[in-house]
């Protein structure tokens, strides 16, 4: 029996490494990777004036938001309804907080946003892009950390249109040889 056992468990750390490399020392979880800073709110120097109103459009698919983002407590309205009511999942909820969570503003300013069209997971999407312009409108100053992170980015992807001759947009009918 010439095989290694390379199962190492939860509280044993004390053995090598059997796949590093000559002289690599073994890896620990304190390094932190300079690419993946995402967790540190950005520096933003947006003035928050009683009467402030930051206004933008976001889309996804056919979802369409329009978005007030205005000085408060991090209370959303969407449509009239709180966060939670207007989309339960969880996920989504993460999905929408994000860019204000990134620039550290999630308890200062209010969401108030006006939707329409689309599914529940492209109007997520939509608010976030939404969002992310209205925070734009804010502070320019914002741009390059917002585009880095990906929330400036308007997802293109869409419904391919149905094709003359087939049953859906690329779907074929069954070829008969005889």
């Amino acid at each position: 029996m010439d095989l290694e056992v390379d199962i190492v468990l939860e509280g044993e750390s004390g053995a090598a490494d059997p796949y590093a490399e000559d002289g690599e020392e073994p890896a620990t979880g304190d390094e932190v990777d300079e690419d993946v800073v995402d967790d540190q709110p950005i520096a933003a120097s947006i003035v928050l004036a009683e009467g402030a109103r930051y206004r933008a459009t976001g889309k996804r698919k056919t979802a369409v938001a329009r978005v007030i983002l205005k000085p408060g407590t991090g209370a959303y309205t969407i449509n009239g309804k709180s966060l939670e009511e207007f989309f339960p999942r969880d996920t989504l909820q993460r999905n929408i907080r994000q860019p204000l969570e990134a620039v550290g503003f999630e308890t200062r300013m209010d969401v108030v946003a006006r939707m329409h069209g689309g599914g529940v997971s492209s109007q997520a999407g939509a608010l976030r892009h939404g969002i992310s312009r209205a925070l734009l409108e804010a502070d320019p100053n914002l741009r390059g950390e917002l585009k880095r992170r990906g929330f400036l980015t308007r997802d293109a992807r869409v419904k391919e249109r149905k094709k003359a001759g087939l049953k859906k947009a690329r779907k074929r009918p069954q070829f008969s040889k005889r």
